[in-house]
């Protein structure tokens, strides 16, 4: 390790015949500071109190980061910029402190309070690239935001708990090691978000376009999350990141059940209000999870004599 020091010597009269020398010395560190996992978070800038205690609550693992030594813990929240500009701007802040890690959490998804201890887990094992939570749509009845294969509807064949292996996350709570987006980065566009130079990782479908050999008008839709999953599959970026293992999967994203996330609107209201019990955990399996929450009154038991 490579350091700077500075040394000072002075001498401290105690008495015509004696002196004490009293030496200081500065010493810093030249090696570069390593930044293991960048969270960003899109948003308009107001959020929920529940956000808040959910984001900051957060059970914190062993050597993590925040004011500990070895590793640094950075957030990054740009403000009012669509979701895919703002998601690119906190790439490549990742990018530029050479981040391990990102995670990304929307500003509407309320974490359980072990998230970033099960997440650890993840990194620790550096065997899976791309992790995500589960959330529903706000929505009656509610839909998990997990998808095998385009325009087939969402996918409900699991339980609480289950590791489920599917083509299509969403980035609300979204973990990714940072050789995906680097793969990325090297082969996507440059652009400007507000005079900040970045590069088009992320992008909102939204286009237009006429078929000359039908004569058709054609339209294409859709959400910068489903599109970067897509784009990840098509251009190999498992293999070029070094991940060639999972280009071969048919489902290579992976959502973690067991770190529940809730959705809040903007009025509190926190979904899905009541789990559908074909995705409560099986008894005798798992512990049975309380889905009770925020959206249900509380109730006084009468005392009895």
């Amino acid at each position: 390790m490579k350091r700077l020091s500075l040394e000072t010597t002075k001498y401290l009269p105690m008495s015509k015949s004696k002196q004490i020398e009293v030496r200081s010395e500065l010493i810093k560190c030249q090696t570069k500071w390593k930044h293991r996992i960048c969270i960003g978070t899109a948003t308009l800038g107001l959020v929920r109190i529940e956000w808040a205690m959910s984001r900051y609550g957060q059970t914190i693992p062993t050597n993590w980061g925040q004011n500990y030594v070895n590793e640094f813990m950075s957030s990054i929240f740009p403000l009012q910029y669509s979701v895919a500009d703002a998601q690119n701007l906190i790439v490549a802040s990742a990018i530029a402190n050479d981040s391990e890690w990102l995670f990304l959490i929307e500003d509407d998804n309320i974490l359980p309070p072990d998230t970033f201890i099960r997440l650890n887990e993840y990194m620790h094992d550096n065997k899976v690239p791309v992790i995500s939570g589960l959330y529903f749509t706000k929505s009656e009845p509610p839909e998990p935001l997990i998808y095998r294969g385009a325009g087939t509807g969402y996918y409900d064949n699991f339980r609480l708990g289950d590791k489920v292996w599917c083509d299509g996350v969403p980035t609300g709570t979204f973990l990714c090691h940072m050789s995906i987006m680097r793969a990325m980065w090297n082969e996507s566009a440059e652009y400007k978000v507000d005079g900040r130079l970045t590069r088009r990782i992320f992008h909102t479908p939204a286009e237009v376009y006429y078929d000359p050999n039908t004569g058709n008008i054609h339209t294409e839709a859709g959400t910068s999350d489903l599109h970067w999953c897509k784009r990840v599959m098509d251009e190999k970026i498992f293999e070029k990141a070094g991940w060639p293992q999972y280009q071969k999967k048919q489902y290579p994203f992976l959502v973690d059940t067991g770190i529940m996330v809730q959705h809040i609107s903007k009025d509190g209201v926190s979904y899905p209000i009541t789990l559908p019990k074909k995705y409560e955990p099986l008894k005798g399996k798992r512990p049975k999870l309380n889905t009770k929450g925020e959206n249900q009154p509380w109730k006084i038991k009468k005392r009895t004599k």
